[in-house]
């Protein structure tokens, strides 16, 4: 894949372009529905296949609130890589991008810098200043300018007739804590990384559990309660316990994630972990005191392993 950062990158137009465009938050099934698409057609036309996205978000770069990004951006483009798209274009989006015309927009960009011959988009596409651009304008320019107009089927949620695949149905059900459905909507399991940063130091001393510590940033966070979990660190893959919350018992009011990784005592202080939610366990309690505390992390220690092991997310090396 190519990563393009800035428009000024571009020397000559791409061959036979098939470009879509989008925020692609969670590239979910819908997104690699479209993108699969592209990449087809793009083939067809001896092409080549682009998506075209921004950062910051573009509500966001204009003061808009938005909602916590189900992918953050180095997530995203790791997705959007292993999609098997040719050429991701990720533009910087500011007031002055967002003030471009839309038909400036398809002739100047789309056309003449990236060398659009086709585009594949949603039904609800719009674009430019005031987003005036709309299916309707690309399809009256597409004769003129010499580029084709492909709307894609919406994709189905697998669990309705009537919704379809959204970032925004896959936010609500993440942050209801519903991650093995997030699953089927996003095609992977929902997944939190982060630096490893110290905790309040009770995990191995006072409950006989370490944890590795991570802060969330724009990302979103599930609902709050303990998971079954899979852990990526520089030493390998791993099974796990997640809580997140307030931790009751402790009384202390300060917001954690806190994950028992199994089977490991290495010193990852400093380095980044991925922590795929698999399963959801339980919600927090507050428990009388740090013995039956304790007595319920190894239960949900047993549960979770007999989850993960049915579930196939870990290998049987990583299996004590």
């Amino acid at each position: 894949m190519l990563l393009v950062e800035s428009l000024d990158r571009i020397s000559t137009p791409f061959q036979n372009a098939v470009v879509t465009i989008g925020n692609f938050d969670g590239v979910h099934k819908g997104h690699q529905a479209l993108l699969k698409q592209v990449i087809s057609k793009a083939k067809k036309i001896s092409g080549t296949s682009v998506a075209l996205t921004f950062e910051p978000h573009p509500l966001r770069a204009l003061g808009i609130d938005t909602p916590p990004v189900i992918t953050r951006h180095d997530q995203k483009m790791e997705l959007l890589d292993a999609s098997g798209i040719d050429v991701v274009m990720c533009l910087p989006f500011d007031k002055a991008f967002a003030a471009i015309p839309a038909q400036e927009f398809i002739e100047k960009i789309l056309v003449e810098k990236i060398g659009m011959k086709a585009i594949i988009i949603g039904p609800d596409y719009t674009f430019g200043k005031n987003r005036t651009g709309n299916i309707a304008l690309l399809r009256e320019q597409g004769p003129i300018l010499g580029f084709e107009t492909i709307v894609a089927d919406w994709i189905k949620d697998p669990a309705s007739r009537t919704h379809r695949i959204s970032s925004t149905r896959i936010r609500q059900i993440v942050m209801d804590g519903q991650v093995e459905q997030a699953r089927q909507f996003l095609g992977r399991h929902y997944q939190i990384r982060g630096k490893v940063v110290k905790g309040r130091s009770r995990g191995g001393s006072q409950l006989g559990f370490p944890t590795a510590n991570i802060k969330l940033h724009d990302e979103l966070c599930p609902k709050f309660g303990v998971y079954a979990v899979t852990v990526e660190t520089i030493h390998g893959k791993f099974m796990g316990v997640a809580n997140i919350g307030y931790s009751p018992t402790f009384d202390d009011h300060i917001f954690t994630i806190e994950v028992h990784i199994l089977n490991f005592d290495q010193d990852i202080y400093g380095t980044r972990i991925r922590v795929n939610m698999v399963a959801r366990l339980r919600d927090e309690k507050k428990f009388a005191d740090i013995r039956e505390l304790s007595d319920q992390i190894r239960k949900d220690i047993d549960t979770a392993k007999e989850i993960l092991l049915k579930n196939g997310s870990v290998e049987d090396r990583y299996i004590s």
